[in-house]
């Protein structure tokens, strides 16, 4: 299937290089997605370095400090006006609970954590009587895919969408991690105002990890879709924070692997 995305990509998204098409060794000009490293401080100090695709910088940063529990407020560019870093200001914020930066990669957000006890999760349990329809539960994967205009170009981006239980797309993220384009989603629904998340509900690309389940936990979603399979801890955490996870979404199917109640046939 071919898919049209409503709107055009951003040229940040995408870069171009040579490609050697193979058998025929023809060579071209290919898309490729962007990768490049951000650096996101708080009070001047730099407190985590994430591999990410540029743009919505803003956003990425806040969502990040949220599922950390760093308690922000705003991010901006810093003063220094250098490139890809992001200022957040967090008036809570002890340096002394870091012992070390955080090191995160496009791949997987909970790379170069220490321990195990530092990827606990903060959040409490989702408590909302949200119901959602397996006809648009189903309907998701394909609605966000059509909403991937970097993706279109490139075949090299994760993306994160926020959709009503009635199945429109409040906002949508793409990223070379999974990770990243749900913290942009999160920044963003911080920004407009809308967290906690209890009435909406998130579908990403690719498979469900504990990480995103995570992420999702710290902004109250109470269902998360997605069209791969989900992690053992993934489901795990998903019991124990009352989150409503369906894998393998398709075709009008879903395997829910807990919280069903909350989707009606």
């Amino acid at each position: 299937m071919t898919y049209a995305p409503a709107v055009e990509a951003p040229p940040y998204s995408a870069a171009s290089v040579e490609v050697v098409r193979l058998p025929d060794g023809r060579s071209e000009r290919d898309s490729v997605a962007v990768e490049e490293p951000l650096e996101i401080r708080i009070g001047g100090a730099p407190v985590a370095v994430t591999m990410r695709t540029p743009g919505h910088d803003e956003e990425l940063a806040l969502g990040f400090c949220l599922s950390e529990g760093l308690r922000p407020v705003s991010a901006r560019l810093p003063d220094d006006l250098a490139a890809n870093t992001v200022e957040v200001a967090a008036p809570g914020f002890d340096p002394e609970r870091l012992r070390r930066s955080f090191y995160t990669t496009s791949s997987c957000g909970v790379c170069g954590k220490g321990a195990l006890d530092a990827v606990a999760v903060e959040a409490p349990r989702v408590e909302a009587e949200l119901r959602v329809s397996l006809a648009v539960v189903s309907s998701l994967p394909e609605r966000l895919r059509e909403a991937q205009a970097a993706f279109a170009v490139t075949g090299g981006l994760h993306a994160t969408g926020l959709f009503s239980p009635d199945g429109e797309l409040l906002c949508v993220r793409e990223d070379v991690g999974r990770h990243n384009a749900l913290d942009k989603v999160v920044g963003w629904a911080f920004l407009d105002g809308r967290l906690p998340l209890a009435g909406s509900v998130v579908c990403v690309s690719g498979r469900l990890s504990f990480e995103l389940v995570q992420k999702a936990a710290v902004a109250g979603c109470p269902v998360v879709v997605a069209v791969g399979a989900p992690s053992s801890l993934a489901v795990e955490l998903a019991r124990d924070r009352g989150i409503t996870l369906c894998g393998f979404v398709r075709g009008g199917s879903a395997n829910v692997y807990s919280e069903a109640w909350r989707i009606q046939g």
